[in-house]
């Protein structure tokens, strides 16, 4: 049986964060709030003195653990590749600067930490010591359109495998199990111009692997409005989907690798009032999850393409989750 635990990244309020809304103690207000029992800090985005941690927001973060009763269980690095102007960062770069990453995470308490496909499978492996040293599981987020079986994903797998630390690892995003389209670019799309049966058109060339160039060949001589490009380009990259037909398998992907799997992040774009996210299928994701062996949390995370906020997103998130586990 499993151990679900239930958290936020602290990404969720990137919106109000950036429009100095809230600040650093209104999102960890904000998530306890809506029924986080942990959260995830992107180092990059709400870290002041990036890539380290000073001790006086160390400080800060106990005083708020005290008030709001929840603490960083996750920190979310960022592999950034391209930081040179002029050349990509080599392996032993950025592999300093996970190690870095590392440090801060294990200073702020964290047990986990998100790393991305950036850092090679080869300075992956490396990591491993310094990861076991810093006593924080690492692992490699599985992005939308990556899946647990993508080529990339499966040389990971192997360096897991052949090292057999158990501080290597991954961390599933559940936008890769999406079966629909991205509602808020529909959205969007709609608000610009776009007619409905246009984007059913681009839908359904997706759903049956109609090249994206012959399918924005096949809209334009459709006469749809040129906002359209911007949602065929989410279909077939960072928010694609799959066939309903395809979720089973996409299914098993995921339980293949979750003894292999430190922390999820349950993806969302956007939940009705009646907290269903109209692309990712919770109930189903969620009923397989329950009866294996995973012991971690399932991180919330919001992509706010919509720049409304997060707030109110959230709370229906960690509600739907509950009410799907039964809590």
């Amino acid at each position: 049986m499993s151990n679900i635990k239930l958290g936020a990244t602290l990404f969720c309020y990137g919106t109000e964060y950036a429009r100095y809304q809230y600040d650093f103690e209104e999102c960890v207000k904000q998530a306890a709030a809506a029924g986080a029992e942990g959260y995830e800090i992107v180092g990059t985005q709400m870290l002041p003195s990036y890539p380290n941690v000073s001790d006086e927001f160390l400080g800060l973060v106990q005083d708020l653990k005290n008030k709001y009763g929840i603490g960083p269980v996750g920190y979310g690095a960022n592999n950034d590749k391209g930081m040179m102007h002029d050349r990509n960062l080599t392996d032993d770069e950025m592999l300093a600067d996970t190690i870095i990453d590392l440090k801060a995470a294990n200073k702020l308490g964290c047990k986990v930490m998100r790393s991305q496909y950036m850092l090679s499978p080869a300075a992956f492996e490396r990591l491993a010591p310094y990861a076991e040293l810093y006593n924080v599981k690492v692992g490699i987020e599985i992005h939308n359109p990556e899946t647990p079986t993508s080529p990339v994903m499966q040389e990971y797998l192997e360096v897991i495998k052949r090292t057999g630390s158990k501080y290597l690892g991954f961390v599933p995003d559940f936008g890769f199990l999406s079966v629909a389209p991205n509602k808020p670019q529909w959205m969007k799309a709609v608000q610009a111009g776009v007619k409905e049966e246009h984007l059913e058109m681009a839908a359904e060339m997706r759903r049956t692997g109609v090249p994206q160039e012959e399918a924005q060949r096949k809209l334009m001589e459709a006469g749809a409005h040129p906002a359209i490009n911007g949602v065929l380009a989410g279909m077939y990259g960072f928010v694609q989907f799959k066939s309903k037909d395809a979720l089973p398998g996409l299914l098993q992907e995921l339980k293949d690798i979750l003894p292999y799997s430190f922390e999820m992040h349950g993806k969302f774009h956007y939940l009705s009032e009646d907290c269903v996210e109209p692309s990712i299928p919770y109930k189903e994701i969620l009923d397989m999850l329950v009866d294996t062996d995973f012991d971690g949390y399932l991180i919330c995370e919001y992509e706010d393409e919509l720049y409304c906020g997060g707030t109110e997103f959230t709370k229906r998130q960690l509600a739907m989750e509950k009410r799907l586990l039964g809590r």
